[in-house]
């Protein structure tokens, strides 16, 4: 797929976090702009990661990717981030297996195994204490038993050289990818990244060649397999490298941002984030577009979005996630910045004529957008 005919249509934008957006927890920085810049050309930006939701959920804050879809461990969980809801997410859908066979069979094979299923939303149950930042979130220590008591969405397997053991662990009926010589990671068969991924593709009705996968890790290398485009980071591992349409910089040299910034139009890059994201939110629209604001609680906008006339009805095009936390005044400000000149009065200062939005929010107004 040419990178260049992306930027007119929505895409779907899979990102692995660990090694992609975020290296030992530190964010290359513009990163969350450019995250921003894509959000506000209409593309649907999915983290998907192997962490256990309880790691991903503080990552995909820290990115501003606080609504929208999710993916995490390594396809088992299928999440909608909202930041109404009392926990921030709602799980679509969790994969689950029972992890009793995996695990007999793992013992039978190395007696000296450490064992951990997920606890989703909390932590992990373990077999013996795993090292502090070896598993996401709490642990809680219970028998083998305990373990196998109900179905679950992750396994976690630790023993020295436990790889060579990912076909006959394979065989019993689960999808065991190896992060290391003693690490294994298991779910059930058939659960990835990939098939996680395009769920949310077929429910969002994105067209197939219109993804995009970014990741540096063998777990990501069904998604990659999966994208209409797909790009290995500078620093993965050749197995991923190869599989890959193109290869991107490392994580230090922020090689994710290239591939972001293939997939919005060029623009002025003196202009400030809320009045780059006006830009390409009323550039990317397939028609005449309108900024739409509702207000929170006190005078704050709680909402900023592009919408766009699409056969005879309005919708929604893109959010503006510099808009969030603003005034209608400074709105206003950034579109004049971005040379988008709205309906103003005649008379007095001239302020902008909002229109007031019927429905779809508790205070909703609307500023047309043309172009001088």
């Amino acid at each position: 797929m040419n990178a260049a005919t992306l930027t007119c249509a929505q895409t779907l934008v899979a990102l692995d976090i660990d090694g992609t957006l975020v290296d030992d927890g530190r964010i290359p920085s513009g990163t969350v702009e450019a995250l921003d810049l894509a959000r506000a050309a209409g593309h649907e930006i999915v983290p998907a990661s192997g962490r256990s939701l309880v790691g991903l959920l503080p990552v995909a804050t820290r990115l501003g990717l606080t609504d929208g879809w999710a993916v995490g461990s390594n396809g088992a969980l299928t999440v909608r981030l909202d930041r109404s809801a009392p926990s921030g997410y709602d799980v679509v859908e969790g994969r689950t297996f029972d992890p009793g066979p995996v695990i007999r069979h793992a013992t039978g094979l190395v007696p000296e195994v450490r064992a951990a299923v997920e606890e989703v939303g909390w932590g992990w149950r373990t077999s013996e204490p795993f090292e502090p930042g070896d598993l996401n979130g709490q642990q809680k220590l219970v028998t083998m038993d305990d373990l196998t008591a109900q179905p679950v969405t992750r396994l976690v397997l630790i023993a020295p050289g436990i790889r060579r053991y990912t076909d006959a662990l394979h065989s019993v009926g689960a999808t065991v990818t190896a992060m290391g010589p003693d690490w294994l990671d298991i779910a059930a068969r058939g659960v990835n990244k990939a098939a996680a991924l395009d769920g949310i593709r077929q429910h969002l009705r994105i067209p197939a060649e219109r993804t995009v996968a970014v990741g540096d890790g063998v777990n990501d290398l069904t998604m990659l397999a999966w994208a209409g485009r797909s790009v290995a980071m500078g620093h993965a591992p050749a197995i991923v490298r190869s599989a890959a349409d193109e290869t991107t910089g490392t994580i230090d040299q922020a090689g994710v941002l290239p591939v972001l910034a293939s997939l919005v139009p060029a623009i002025d890059g003196s202009l400030s984030p809320l009045a780059g994201q006006i830009t390409v939110g009323e550039r990317t629209a397939p028609g005449p577009a309108v900024l739409r604001v509702w207000h929170g609680t006190g005078t704050d906008l709680s909402r900023c979005e592009v919408w766009t006339l699409q056969t005879g009805h309005w919708v929604r095009h893109a959010p503006i996630p510099s808009g969030v936390g603003t005034t209608m005044r400074a709105i206003e400000t950034a579109a004049l910045e971005a040379g988008l000149p709205f309906p103003r009065g005649d008379e007095g200062r001239r302020r902008a004529q909002w229109r007031s939005v019927i429905g779809d929010g508790p205070a909703g107004f609307e500023l047309p957008l043309t172009i001088s």
